[in-house]
């Protein structure tokens, strides 16, 4: 069974911090009011930024997500410096789409979350008694599941703020779509659509990253990033199944939801 170029590279990018993320798009809209990064929390003065240990403690862990099993981010974040858009004003979508903090955060840190399911059963006894339609829908089958990558950040002052801001504007900015790069490795977004946000806190935006991967049809990759004081949490989410039979998804939302539950 041959996969196109654009698909074996979104299941890398599942597999290692949604590094490669470049091949998959991003889409347009503005943000809505919560992704102002203003209002009720304007006249509050900042708090400090939180340590890195401090960071650890927040941020999900094993056994805390139902459904899903949490553990260290395969691959790692990838290195800020090397993830860039041909335009400036599109890095803080590209960045999040990375599992990369956007703005300056004093410290920040990465869990990644893979729904845990139930591998398919079939009555052959193994792939290689399987036709080429059940091997390639056993394929799909088993890559039909949520990872998502979340990364929490800490900032001094209103960075917090200006790094939402940041965020929401590239969404606006690029609605129209950008090119990019990681690592030296190339990639064209056609469009950035904002989403209406799963999560709960002083303000996010949520949008979706699109990219036409030939004959494999548009491939869309989910983001979120959410405002909880000066913390931002930032998830992003692929499933490689879903990609490849065209089947709708979002960022996961218990992933979210459990995440917010531990800012409160």
């Amino acid at each position: 069974m041959k996969r196109s170029s654009g698909v074996r590279l979104c299941a890398t990018a599942a597999v290692s911090a949604l590094s490669l993320a470049l091949v998959t798009g991003c889409g347009d809209q503005e943000a809505n009011d919560s992704g102002s990064g203003s209002g009720k929390d304007a006249a509050k003065p900042a708090a400090k930024a939180l340590s890195a240990a401090e960071l650890e403690k927040l941020i999900i862990a094993k056994g805390e997500v139902p459904g899903f099993k949490v553990g260290p981010v395969e691959g790692g974040i990838p290195d800020r410096s090397k993830v860039k858009s041909e335009d400036a004003k599109c890095d803080p979508v590209l960045q999040a789409f990375t599992g990369i903090a956007p703005g300056a955060p004093a410290a920040d840190t990465s869990r990644m979350a893979t729904q845990d399911k139930k591998a398919p059963t079939d009555d052959a006894t193994s792939l290689d008694d399987m036709t080429d339609g059940k091997f390639e829908d056993a394929i799909n089958k088993s890559m039909d599941l949520d990872v998502t990558v979340v990364t929490l950040a800490s900032y001094d002052g209103d960075g917090a703020e200006r790094a939402l801001t940041s965020v929401t504007d590239a969404v606006k900015a690029c609605s129209g779509g950008f090119s990019g790069e990681q690592d030296g490795q190339q990639g064209k977004f056609t469009k950035v659509t904002e989403e209406k946000s799963v999560g709960t806190g002083d303000a996010s935006v949520a949008f979706t990253a699109t990219n036409d991967a030939g004959k494999d049809g548009a491939l869309p990759l989910h983001a979120e990033v959410v405002r909880h004081g000066n913390t931002l949490a930032t998830y992003t989410t692929i499933n490689i199944g879903a990609m490849m039979t065209k089947k709708s998804y979002t960022v996961s939302a218990p992933v979210v939801k459990a995440q917010a539950a531990k800012l409160k």
